[in-house]
């Protein structure tokens, strides 16, 4: 029986080879996926807040697709590598190793220079990783995670209140989250910076 799976709005669907990849074969749904993906991503969060990371090891291409490893290493095959195909979103599959890099210079720049706020910092960091769209799939929630490993190992601030939880709400929150996202692709990030930093005490969650 093959993996069939049902996309959410904002989702990138996983390529018929990408599916070959998949870990545990017993897997049929995308209520069984999401389960084995959020017991994976967890472990992962635990791995980081066990560790002190430095800006010049977070700012590698190492670390990026050693998180992306740790999040979905334990499920898909291709945790960690790169894209091999084009999708529906990102730059062409041969211009993610010059554009990651592009933007991880970029980041450091931003650091050392104090050129935004630290939050608008991780949130342009995480709206534009996932411009590229590294990796086969995951890139939302990598980028997530990414951003608050910013927030809290660069600037030693409180992670965003952004979690599982919260985005895998298909309510008002979820379309909240996809028109942050919207505003942050025409240059404007106020609603997404607003976004990160909401509770989980407001109406719809």
């Amino acid at each position: 029986m093959g993996l069939e799976l049902e996309y959410r709005a904002g989702q990138t669907p996983i390529d018929d080879d990408e599916k070959e990849g998949l870990l545990l074969p017993t897997i049929a749904t995308r209520a069984e996926l999401d389960e084995f993906e959020q017991q994976n991503i967890e472990d992962a969060v635990q791995w980081t807040l066990m560790r002190n990371f430095k800006p010049g090891e977070i700012f590698t291409e190492h670390f990026v697709r050693e998180v992306h490893k740790r999040m979905y290493g334990n499920v898909w095959r291709w945790a960690g590598l790169f894209r091999q195909t084009n999708k529906n979103i990102g730059v062409d599959k041969w211009q993610i190793g010059a554009e990651l890099r592009n933007l991880l210079d970029d980041v450091s720049y931003w650091v050392d220079h104090v050129t935004f706020a630290p939050d608008e910092i991780a949130v342009r960091f995480k709206h534009r990783i996932v411009s590229i769209h590294c990796f086969p799939n995951g890139n939302g929630r990598h980028s997530r995670l990414m951003a608050d490993i910013i927030i809290d190992k660069v600037f030693r601030r409180p992670v965003f209140n952004w979690g599982a939880d919260m985005i895998k709400d298909d309510g008002e929150v979820r379309k909240t989250y996809l028109k942050a996202l919207r505003a942050a692709d025409t240059g404007e990030y106020g609603p997404l910076i607003s976004f990160v930093r909401s509770t989980d005490q407001e109406p719809g969650i």
